[in-house]
């Protein structure tokens, strides 16, 4: 009996522990949902009520339960064809354009976006008028918090068992009508059951399980992350500002990269370029006399790279800007607003692909597609893709 006891109260506790953690999972981190939305979602959607391309998404799991925003966000196009009334109004309302879909977002992902909308609505009310409102920070927010909630609730469940190991033996000593006076102190009970513990070949095997699982993980995380530079916004050696120049004084991008609509590389601008206007404009500046003394001295500006790809892969910049029709921001984010440039996205193979998967083919005026639009037209009632003229084919950027 005592047996069977034994191993209910273990499976209660396991139990527990596997509630407890769901419950705490399944909130999401806001900090790593900041990073998804920003590179993501931010260009087509506010975290407020503000319409942008799309609508804002304050109060979103309001008007739509989970199970729907995870179908909507990795397909929103089978939604819409599904006749769902509330995807049908939206698709109609934003005058057709469809979301973006994105297949590999799983529970993970989508939970730590929901997380920051709700998180990033909920902040500014809860702040008294006139007050400063903190950002949300990874130890508040996720991230390290969460572990330390992970650690905190391994300690308490191990003390748990332990009691119950505890509080078992004193049952059995009972159950055998043994007298209690003169038992082990609870030191000795405790110490008596960390042993026992410690011989238990399933606990010890389990143990030894979780820590190669969490090693494996924490090792294959840290692999995909080789060659990631998302978030990279190294300092220039000139503090210029993309949101000065291409946002507020609506230079375009061609100006001072001259060959992004022509070239492979779309080109770091030389000092000629700057000095167009800045000859006359703000030449008292010291970073302005930075280009004055680089001039002086015949030396280029040192500006550092900020989007880099491996050597093994070929981009051309003409090919996507002037032929296929994408703004700069496609790839490189909202340059109109960054102060310091930096890598929005992760510009990895996986994002590459999933880009080829959803784009469609910018063919108007292209006699060059007529033949493969004829063709692709008379086996398919959709738009022609990118994958659909071979832009999954490793040779398109590997040769």
């Amino acid at each position: 009996m005592i047996n069977n006891i034994s191993k209910k109260l273990l499976t209660l506790v396991a139990l527990v522990f596997v509630f407890t953690l769901n419950t705490f999972a399944q909130d999401g981190d806001a900090a790593a949902g900041e990073t998804l939305f920003k590179n993501n979602c931010a260009q087509c959607h506010a975290v407020g009520a503000e319409v942008v391309v799309g609508p804002g998404l304050a109060g979103i799991e309001e008007r739509r339960d989970y199970a729907w925003l995870k179908k909507w966000i990795n397909n929103p196009a089978s939604v819409i064809s599904s006749g769902d009334k509330y995807a049908v109004e939206l698709y109609e309302k934003f005058n057709k354009t469809q979301m973006t879909a994105f297949p590999a977002y799983g529970d993970a992902e989508i939970k730590n976006i929901l997380a920051y909308v709700k998180s990033a609505n909920a902040a500014p009310a809860a702040a008294a008028p006139g007050a400063a409102v903190a950002a949300p920070t990874q130890e508040t927010s996720g991230g390290k918090f969460f572990n330390i909630v992970l650690v905190a609730l391994l300690v308490i469940m191990g003390l748990v068992l332990v009691a119950l190991l505890a509080v078992l033996k004193l049952l059995s000593t009972l159950a055998k009508g043994e007298s209690i006076e003169g038992t082990p102190s609870a030191m000795d009970n405790l110490k008596s059951a960390l042993k026992g513990l410690s011989a238990n070949k399933t606990v010890v095997t389990a143990v030894i399980w979780m820590f190669v699982l969490l090693g494996t993980k924490a090792t294959l995380d840290g692999l995909f992350k080789i060659g990631v530079h998302q978030g990279y916004a190294p300092t220039q050696p000139i503090n210029f500002s993309h949101k000065l120049h291409a946002g507020d004084m609506e230079i375009n991008c061609a100006y001072c990269h001259t060959g992004v609509y022509k070239g492979k590389q779309s080109g770091i601008p030389s000092s000629s370029i700057c000095m167009n206007c800045h000859n006359a404009i703000k030449r008292e500046s010291p970073e302005i006399q930075k280009i004055y003394t680089a001039i002086e001295k015949n030396q280029p500006i040192q500006w550092v790279r900020v989007h880099n790809l491996p050597d093994l892969a070929y981009f051309n910049h003409a090919q996507h800007t002037n032929v296929g029709g994408l703004d700069c921001e496609n790839c490189h984010g909202d340059i109109k607003n960054m102060e310091v440039v930096q890598q929005r996205h992760t510009l990895t193979m996986g994002w590459c692909i999933d880009c080829h998967r959803k784009s469609d083919v910018n063919s108007k005026g292209n006699a060059y597609y007529d033949a493969l639009l004829t063709a692709h037209n008379s086996t398919s009632k959709e738009a022609m893709k990118v994958e659909d003229i071979g832009g999954l084919e490793c040779a398109k950027c590997h040769y």
